[in-house]
């Protein structure tokens, strides 16, 4: 809590002496599943948002960088107003307290979807993903996100050590996935494209946040992330729908060259390699971190997960796994 202090301090001291800011209040606006907070400060009856991102815990440069390749290619990201790079603060438009997560409902979806969409595509279509400067999705990063799952979630979480023939399927179902993943044209990734990430703006929505994590990735990457979020579910059939809208935008624009069960395909395991990882953050977040409102969460991921590992052949074996081991692991611990 000290620490804690002594960084609001700093954040106050920053914004009045250096910025000059008569600040009216200054309030918790959210935090995120990294060491990063935000705060909302009102200055002369106007709305920012101040970052806090410790320098021994966060960097916030790729933040800086990805916004300014973002904002130049015409998607909707928070202005950086100012920037403190020794204290590890910026100081940011606001895009206001409500995000798709809160807005959503079976009334508004297909427009708010369809907004989010357009974004998207945008953002495939705009960056020149060999021009982008941005790091590549590679093989080690999928498979080190795959062994979050395995790390946090089934030795630390449930207890389970996987058998030698456990552990043998859990290698051949991870090559199965970043294989899947490389094999995709390679786009922009925002990385966590998703319903607490989009901001329901009054003008040119969503209004885009979390975003410093970007990389050069699969096609499908965001697109999974958006359509089977975490965080909210909707009918498969309604899934399937945006999904395969979304694919002849990409098709009869020369960004994927398969046909349709190809790309389902790639949409599928792309979202299974991402929920995998997935439960393994949450579980870390509660274990590590002392955040454990993201274990509400991991149900609707692993509904996913058996969704997927259902449908394909060659992920049958794993599904079996999931099946009579690990869900029911996890129904003990609830």
């Amino acid at each position: 809590m000290q620490k804690q202090d002594s960084r609001m301090q700093a954040i106050q001291f920053w914004l009045k002496n250096e910025l000059n800011m008569d600040i009216e209040s200054l309030t918790p606006a959210s935090s995120d599943a990294s060491f990063r907070r935000y705060f909302r400060v009102i200055h002369q009856q106007q709305a920012y948002i101040v970052m806090d991102a410790p320098p021994e815990k966060e960097d916030i440069k790729p933040f800086i960088k990805v916004a300014n390749l973002f904002a130049s290619s015409g998607i909707n990201v928070p202005k950086i107003f100012h920037s403190n790079f020794e204290g590890g603060f910026l100081l940011l438009e606001d895009f206001g307290t409500q995000c798709y997560l809160d807005a959503l409902n079976t009334d508004n979806a297909d427009l708010f979807y369809q907004l989010a969409l357009n974004s998207l595509f945008k953002l495939q279509t705009e960056i020149n993903p060999a021009e982008s400067n941005l790091p590549a999705y590679t093989h080690e990063l999928l498979n080190k996100e795959l062994d979050i799952f395995s790390d946090w979630f089934l030795t630390k979480k449930l207890s389970l050590t996987p058998s030698p023939k456990e552990k043998s399927l859990l290698d051949k179902t991870w090559t199965i996935l970043t294989q899947s993943a490389l094999e995709q044209p390679q786009a922009c990734v925002h990385r966590d494209y998703h319903s607490r990430n989009l901001m329901a703006t009054e003008t040119n929505s969503p209004g885009i946040i979390d975003f410093q994590d970007a990389v050069v990735g699969p096609i499908s990457y965001d697109l999974v992330s958006l359509l089977r979020d975490c965080y909210i579910s909707w009918p498969e059939q309604q899934i399937e729908q945006w999904q395969k809208q979304y694919f002849q935008r990409l098709s009869s624009n020369g960004l994927v060259k398969c046909d349709n069960d190809t790309f389902q395909r790639w949409f599928d395991l792309m979202g299974m390699q991402r929920h995998l990882k997935a439960i393994g953050i949450f579980s870390r977040l509660q274990l590590r971190d002392n955040k454990p409102n993201y274990l509400q969460d991991i149900p609707r991921t692993m509904d996913y997960i058996s969704l997927v590992s259902s449908r394909h052949p060659d992920l049958v074996e794993f599904n079996d796994f999931l099946q009579k081991t690990i869900i029911p692991a996890w129904n003990l611990t609830t």
